[in-house]
C-alpha cells in the first residue's frame, strides 16, 4: 500500500494565472516570500485550450524577480517550435502534453537537450499508460485533475485513481520523478493527492484567496499545516 506523503515533503506551486494581472510582478514577490517552492506559470494558445494567458516575453521579464524555479506548463499546440523560446526566457522545467505534438518523446528529447526539467502532463482523459515508453526521460509527471484551459473548477475525483496509478510506476521506474497533480486544488482534495501518492501541488485560487496578507496561510494549508 502507498504510504502518504509526509506533508512538509510537498511542494507548492502557486500558479499565477490566478494572481493579479495588474500586479504580476509583486505577486510573483509575494508568492516567494510567503513559501512558494516553484512559480507555476500557464501558458495557453486558444487553440490547444479554449483560453489565452501569456507568452515567453511575460516569463522572461518575471525571471529576475525571483530564484524560485519556473515550472512552465505549455498549453499549446504545436508545442516543438516554441520550446526553445521558453526555455531562453527562463523555464527549469517545461511540461508538454503528448497530444499536442506529433512525437512526444522527440519533445522530452529536445527538452533535455536544452539543458531543462522534461515533464509529460495528463489530461483527465489521457491514461496512466501513456508514460510507458516515457518515464526514463521525464523529470516531472503532471495529472491534470481538471481539464486545461481555465482556473477555478472543480476537481475531478477519477484523477485519484491515475495519481496512484503514477506513483507506484514512478517507483518502480526507481528515478527521481516528481509527481505533480493541477486542478481544483485545496485543502480537501490536496490532502487526497498527497494520500494518492502527489509531492508537489498547483493552486492558483486557492494561494491567491485573500491577498497577499492571506498567501502564506493558504500555502501552509495545502502543505496540511
Amino acid at each position: 500500500m502507498q504510504q502518504p506523503v509526509r506533508p512538509n515533503l510537498v511542494r507548492i506551486a502557486p500558479s499565477i494565472l490566478s494572481a493579479d494581472f495588474a500586479r504580476l510582478g509583486e505577486e510573483v514577490r509575494a508568492i516567494d516570500a510567503a513559501g512558494a517552492d516553484w512559480i507555476h506559470l500557464d501558458i495557453m494558445d486558444g487553440h490547444f485550450v479554449p483560453n489565452i494567458s501569456f507568452g515567453p516575453t511575460v516569463v522572461k521579464a518575471l525571471r529576475p524577480l525571483t530564484t524560485k524555479p519556473f515550472d512552465v506548463h505549455l498549453m499549446i499546440s504545436p508545442v516543438d517550435a516554441y520550446l526553445d523560446a521558453f526555455a531562453e526566457a527562463g523555464a527549469d522545467t517545461i511540461t508538454v502534453h503528448p497530444e499536442a505534438g506529433p512525437h512526444i518523446h522527440r519533445s522530452l528529447q529536445h527538452i533535455k537537450g536544452l539543458g531543462k526539467r522534461a515533464g509529460v502532463v495528463l489530461n483527465p482523459g489521457t491514461p496512466a499508460k501513456m508514460l510507458d515508453y516515457l518515464l526514463d526521460l521525464v523529470d516531472l509527471v503532471l495529472v491534470m485533475s481538471v481539464n486545461p484551459g481555465f482556473g477555478g473548477q472543480h476537481f475531478i475525483d477519477s484523477q485519484l485513481k491515475k495519481i496512484a496509478a503514477v506513483r507506484r510506476m514512478i517507483d518502480a521506474n526507481g528515478r527521481a520523478i516528481d509527481l505533480e497533480v493541477d486542478g481544483g486544488v485545496d485543502a480537501d482534495s490536496a490532502r487526497r493527492c498527497i494520500e494518492a501518492g502527489a509531492d508537489a501541488l498547483v493552486a492558483g485560487t486557492s494561494v491567491f484567496r485573500g491577498g497577499p496578507d492571506r498567501y502564506a496561510a493558504n500555502i501552509a494549508m495545502l502543505r496540511g499545516g
